[in-house]
């Protein structure tokens, strides 16, 4: 494929990438308005986190429901539905009449953003070639971390605007409300994209998908890529939940859903996030916190960027190994110190090594992959299904971690550092199940993911495996 090719498929991508921006923008613009908005509506703890997490049961739905969307009417229009979903939250958490509306809101914008977090990569992952799809499909998580880095300099100068009661009355109101911008930046742009040529060539219209794909392609590579996809769907039997438990796709489904949780309880959302209760834990004050916290999302940024450009080169599993690597040790010398209570900013760059090495790999790495190990015809239900279940992984970590942190007996026997301690564990545990069940990807068609998990059985990593799928 040309350059000049790859260069027209790279703001398609950027234009799908968005919802990732929005993915990241939503969930993270509570943090800078839930101090507020608990005083509005004089809220208790439990109410507070409901505030926070209510956007998670969303997230489950959106999740669950992107597949027949996606499915029944396309990529293109699924990601248009989650747009419109975005805005419909922005304005309803911007102007509720009560606190039982917000949530209605919060949930609402949680199934856009669990629509968003399944059909993007797949969006990216369908139209772009092999060689290319990995950094293409990188973008998504790119600019879910560039969502929630963007709303954290938002809110701080919605903030500035006005004093304290300013803030009280208004200035949540305003950062909720912000993010209809790019939400209507967003639907606007999804009209000048073209829809997923895989999507069209399963509903039977191969001349709107044959077009779109000469748009990238030579005439005879198109003709080839589009016979390869049609070879491929009518070796498949019919999509259902069934067809999932096929002995050839087992394997794939456990990979993405192992994917999905060790993304989840290696302790990412936990750190994101309680920073700044952590950065205080070790001995920081609040704005020395919060400045901490910015770092994090800086390193998040770079090490992202970093991994957009090696996720081609070097391929998915070599990231995933040095990722889990840097993960465990940080991790580990962070409980390792929290045990004999030597809290100091000197903990931070480890902090901000774990921060690197989840953004180096198991960030980007596995939408890569999730988005490119399934067949053809069962990869909107399959990717439905590991996205659930990475919801349920980052839902129960969020609400766990603080009870971790919170027990008496652990506090007592561990002095805080026993959160520390099993992520640590978990992270050596993925690296492990990367070496066992993880097959690269690197340079592979779509369509020889299908020939991979019909070879594959034991252990799909294997290299007579992957040998056998090229053949």
């Amino acid at each position: 494929m040309s350059a000049s090719t790859n260069n027209n498929l790279r703001p398609i991508a950027l234009i799908a990438a968005i919802g990732g921006l929005l993915f990241g923008y939503d969930t993270a613009v509570i943090s800078g308005a839930i101090g507020n908005l608990t005083i509005y509506f004089s809220l208790n703890t439990l109410e507070t986190g409901w505030a926070i997490s209510s956007a998670l049961v969303g997230c489950l739905f959106g999740a669950l429901l992107a597949d027949y969307l996606s499915s029944r009417f396309g990529r293109k229009w699924c990601m248009i539905v989650s747009a419109i979903l975005f805005l419909i939250c922005s304005v309803g958490t911007a102007l509720p009449d009560s606190f039982t509306s917000f949530i209605i809101y919060r949930i609402i914008g949680g199934i856009g953003v669990g629509i968003a977090s399944m059909v993007v990569p797949m969006y990216i992952a369908e139209i772009a070639p092999a060689e290319k799809r990995g950094s293409l499909v990188a973008y998504n998580q790119l600019a879910i971390v560039i969502g929630i880095v963007t709303v954290y300099f938002v809110n701080y100068l919605i903030a500035l605007q006005g004093n304290e009661e300013w803030n009280l009355q208004k200035g949540w109101r305003w950062m909720f409300g912000s993010e209809a911008i790019p939400s209507i930046l967003y639907m606007v742009l999804l009209f000048f994209i073209p829809e997923s040529p895989r999507w069209l060539l399963m509903k039977n219209k191969s001349a709107r998908a044959f077009s779109i794909l000469e748009r990238f392609n030579n005439k005879d590579t198109a003709a080839q890529t589009g016979q390869q996809i049609l070879d491929s769907l009518k070796n498949q039997e019919k999509t259902s939940w069934r067809a999932l438990l096929q002995p050839s796709l087992r394997l794939a489904l456990l990979v993405g859903i192992g994917l999905s949780v060790f993304q989840q309880i290696t302790g990412i959302n936990a750190i994101l996030y309680y920073a700044p209760e952590i950065f205080k834990s070790f001995g920081s004050n609040t704005d020395s916190s919060l400045l901490q916290t910015s770092l994090l999302g800086v390193v998040n940024m770079i090490f992202t960027i970093v991994a957009i450009y090696l996720v081609d080169k070097l391929g998915r599993k070599p990231l995933l190994y040095i990722g889990s690597a840097g993960m465990f040790v940080a991790l580990a010398i962070v409980g390792i110190a929290a045990y004999y209570q030597i809290t100091s900013a000197w903990l931070l760059p480890f902090l901000l090594l774990f921060m690197a090495s989840f953004s180096i790999s198991w960030g980007p790495v596995v939408w890569v992959l999730l988005a490119e190990i399934f067949p053809n015809r069962v990869r909107s239900l399959a990717l439905s299904l590991a996205v659930f279940v990475q919801w349920i992984a980052n839902f129960v970590v969020s609400q766990t971690f603080p009870l971790l942190t919170g027990d008496k007996w652990l506090q007592q026997t561990f002095h805080g550092a026993f959160p520390f301690l099993l992520f640590a564990v978990l992270c050596l545990l993925a690296l492990l199940f990367v070496g066992k069940y993880v097959p690269e990807t690197r340079n592979k068609t779509l369509e020889q993911m299908d020939e991979l998990w019909h070879t594959a059985r034991p252990s799909p990593a294997s290299e007579p495996d992957v040998e056998a799928a090229k053949q």
